[in-house]
Parts: C-alpha cells; sequence; structure tokens
C-alpha cells in the first residue's frame, strides 16, 4: 500500500511514487515479483501500470511465477511498448519447455543458476558452464547468470561462461549487515561491488 511505502521510505531512504507508471518513469530496468496473476496485471498493465511509464529500450523483468496467459500478455504490452522482456531458464526448464521461454525474450535471457531461495547457496559451477554453453546453443541473445553469487570467486566462475553475472541477495546482506553493527551501508555495497568487479575483469584477461 502507499502507505507502507511511505513508511518504508521514511525508514530507509529513497522515493516512492502514487502509481506504478510514475515510478518506472526514467528507469532503464524494473522489476516485478508479486503474488498472483491479477496483481501482476495490475501493476503492469493499464493507464497506471509500470508499462505506461516505461520508456523504448528500457528492460522488464519479471520474477512472478504466473500463469502462461498473463506472460503472454506481458510480452504484448512490452513488444508494443519498445521494451525487452526478459524471462527466466532455471535447471528445471528441459529441452521442451526451453522454446516456451525464448518465445519473445528479448534483451537477454537470465538463467537462475540454482533452485529454492535466493542467497541461500551457491551453484555447482560445472553444472552452471553446461547449463550457460547449452542456453547458448539455443538462443543468440546474451546469457546472465543470477542466484548464489556472493564473492569475487563465485563471480569470476560466472564470467568465465557467461555474458554477465547478477547479484542481488549479497546487497541486501551487506547492508543489513552494515545497518546491525553501525556502519556505513553505501561503503560496504561499494567495497563488495569493486571486489565482484575485480573477479570478473580477472576472468577475462
Amino acid at each position: 500500500t502507499a502507505a507502507k511505502a511511505e513508511a518504508w521510505v521514511a525508514e530507509h531512504g529513497g522515493a516512492s511514487a502514487p502509481t506504478p507508471a510514475q515510478a518506472a518513469e526514467g528507469a532503464g530496468f524494473v522489476f516485478s515479483c508479486v503474488g498472483n496473476d491479477d496483481d501482476l496485471r495490475s501493476v503492469t498493465t493499464g493507464s497506471d501500470g509500470a508499462f505506461a511509464g516505461l520508456e523504448k529500450g528500457s528492460v522488464f523483468i519479471d520474477n512472478t511465477t504466473a500463469s502462461a496467459t498473463v506472460a503472454r500478455e506481458l510480452e504484448a504490452a512490452a513488444l508494443e511498448k519498445g521494451v525487452a522482456f526478459v524471462r527466466l531458464a532455471t535447471p528445471t526448464t528441459d529441452d521442451e519447455r526451453l522454446p516456451v521461454v525464448l518465445r519473445n525474450t528479448s534483451g537477454f535471457l537470465y538463467y537462475v543458476s540454482i533452485t529454492g531461495i535466493t542467497g541461500a547457496g551457491a551453484a555447482d559451477q560445472d553444472a552452471m558452464a553446461a547449463a550457460v554453453a547449452r542456453l547458448k546453443h539455443r538462443t543468440d541473445l546474451p546469457v546472465v547468470v543470477g542466484f548464489g553469487i556472493k564473492t569475487p570467486e563465485q563471480a569470476a566462475a560466472v564470467a568465465r561462461h557467461a555474458d554477465a553475472a547478477v547479484v542481488g541477495s549479497a546487497f541486501v546482506d551487506r547492508i543489513a549487515m552494515a545497518e546491525r553493527d553501525g556502519g556505513d551501508p553505501i561503503a560496504s555495497v561499494v567495497e563488495l561491488v569493486e571486489s565482484l568487479a575485480a573477479g570478473v575483469r580477472g576472468a577475462r584477461t
């Protein structure tokens, strides 16, 4: 709700917007992860939905476990706006399912390297490398890998095979630790970014 968003911003900083469309204005990337099909429709489509605020060339990444019907609706809305619609492949995406995932995917393909909860484990590097090779054989899109990447070594292992590494939970953990210990959350995140970037650069030189 708007009240919850305003309370969160008051405590943690940032900015809130009255509608998803206004929140998406000027954004290069928009992520969604909501509870069900109707909620996903309400935050993405219509005059107040995120797509109304997105500009051509921006990227929409949906992490919701939505129905195929809604996925097709969002694909159509993204294509109409010239927005890259990013879909996710996982270790359980078999050869029958993969063409469905790749259909109308644009921007890049996001490979979720582990099953289960993000931040709860690390990917098997050999399995990740094999999966990326399989995906690259089936698409010309860049393949990025996320989930379970917390260290420079893990980022380097991904960079040797994929086009990019996606890090999320590790930053959340750094912020939480800094706030708990009375440190500077921004400095802590910058330190982690620099170490991860060094790992990626080292893997590619």
